[in-house]
């Protein structure tokens, strides 16, 4: 049995020894992580609709682990504002303004008056804590709902929604959704989603 394995060994040009010892593997450097980079993403329709496909991803990325803020600007009638926010998920911070109900799309002349300047303070106060948890840098994804609408009603300046963008922590995630979306902030999104009604 020897004689056939050297005979064979010779035959391939190499000695039973060699032949069963194990190769050097070449060293390669460590894998290294790359760092998340956050996206500034817009879900936009020419009417209401686009937010439960906005809601089920924000739920998704809660249940991954993902620290989530949502935000719904226009939607009152829990009266919530930034004391009262929703926890779901344990990771996902759901909250309205502290107003009676919804707000229309159209102002009235109702809503020029004292009732309006209350809607005002509420969608400030609201605003200002979702600047506040930006800054704290402990929110992985944050979703501003009907944020063009609440633009174009007056209650949020355009300029600030960019300063906010722009200042962001770069690994969150900034989800806009609603129709009326400023011009300037659309040429600043990674991705824009068009809810269309045919």
């Amino acid at each position: 049995m020897n004689a056939r394995v050297s005979i064979n060994a010779e035959q391939r040009g190499s000695s039973p020894s060699k032949e069963n010892s194990l190769r050097p593997i070449p060293i390669r450097k460590p894998l290294q992580l790359v760092a998340t980079q956050g996206q500034v993403q817009i879900h936009t329709s020419t009417f209401r609709g686009s937010f439960s496909i906005v809601l089920s991803e924000a739920l998704r990325s809660a249940g991954l682990g993902s620290q989530v803020l949502i935000a719904q600007f226009l939607r009152g009638g829990v009266n919530q504002g930034p004391n009262g926010a929703i926890n779901l998920c344990g990771r996902l911070e759901w909250l309205r303004p502290a107003i009676e109900t919804c707000l229309p799309e159209q102002i009235s002349e109702e809503h020029l008056s004292l009732k309006r300047k209350y809607e005002e303070k509420a969608i400030k106060d609201l605003w200002d804590f979702c600047n506040v948890r930006l800054t704290e840098k402990k929110i992985d994804k944050i979703v501003l709902d009907e944020i063009g609408m609440a633009i174009s009603l007056g209650f949020i300046e355009e300029n600030d929604l960019i300063l906010m963008i722009n200042n962001r922590p770069s690994f969150t995630d900034i989800i806009l959704t609603g129709p009326s979306i400023p011009p300037k902030v659309i040429e600043m999104a990674d991705q824009i989603t068009e809810l269309r009604c045919n």
